[in-house]
């Protein structure tokens, strides 16, 4: 029951509120947007979805144009070049997520569950991986999300190249991460998921994660 109506009324009311709420200083970020960088408030891209069909995700723009066909491709690293100036602090605190508040609201996405892809960094995943990570919504938040919240950092430090690294690396162990939620998915879950969320963004470097949750998958060494 709260996989569906239950899940979805509390994304409805979750993100009206929040849009509401937020609007006093979100108005602030367009403007800052508007007067800086590109003078680009949006940016939207085609993401895979809810049983892996295509949606339009919202998010604020925090790159170059065309930062996809530029040095880096898809990955972003630590200090990327391609990341503006009041870009790189909406990344930092997270406040470059705002928009897809019109996602959830939309039923494109829910509050929590594993974030959306663009194909280039889903097929990387193993294929019973692909096949089943999107039996529930995307989300704004999840554990994979959480566990690698530092992923910029993995990129930027692995002496590979940062594609080959997350296809090898990181994409088995954060499916692996995403099926658990699958499993393991309750109210009582979301809302853990949730307050680890905000706890990570102002406690980096915190193991919370790992003391709250049972049974989350060993993350391999090469991770930490």
């Amino acid at each position: 029951m709260y996989k569906h109506f239950f899940k979805r009324l509390i994304d409805i009311i979750l993100s009206l509120t929040a849009i509401i709420i937020l609007l006093p200083f979100w108005i602030p970020i367009f403007i800052i947007l508007l007067l800086t960088g590109e003078h680009e408030v949006f940016y939207f891209q085609e993401r895979i979805g809810y049983k892996n069909k295509p949606f339009f995700i919202w998010k604020h723009a925090t790159m170059l144009k065309n930062s996809e066909n530029l040095k880096g491709g898809l990955h972003t690293t630590r200090n990327d070049p391609r990341v503006l100036p009041f870009g790189a602090f909406l990344r930092k605190t997270k406040l470059n997520e705002i928009p897809q508040l019109i996602n959830i609201f939309k039923g494109d996405m829910s509050i929590v569950g594993p974030r959306p892809l663009v194909d280039k960094t889903f097929t990387p995943y193993p294929k019973h991986v692909q096949e089943n990570i999107y039996n529930v919504k995307p989300g704004l938040t999840g554990i994979g999300s959480i566990i690698f919240r530092d992923e910029e950092r993995l990129l930027s430090e692995t002496k590979m190249e940062p594609k080959d690294f997350y296809r090898e690396h990181i994409s088995p162990y954060k499916g692996e991460l995403e099926l658990w939620y699958q499993e393991n998915l309750s109210f009582v879950t979301d809302v853990k998921l949730v307050f680890c969320t905000a706890w990570v963004i102002i406690f980096s470097e915190s193991e919370l994660p790992f003391k709250i949750f049972k049974g989350l998958p060993q993350k391999p060494e090469i991770l930490n």
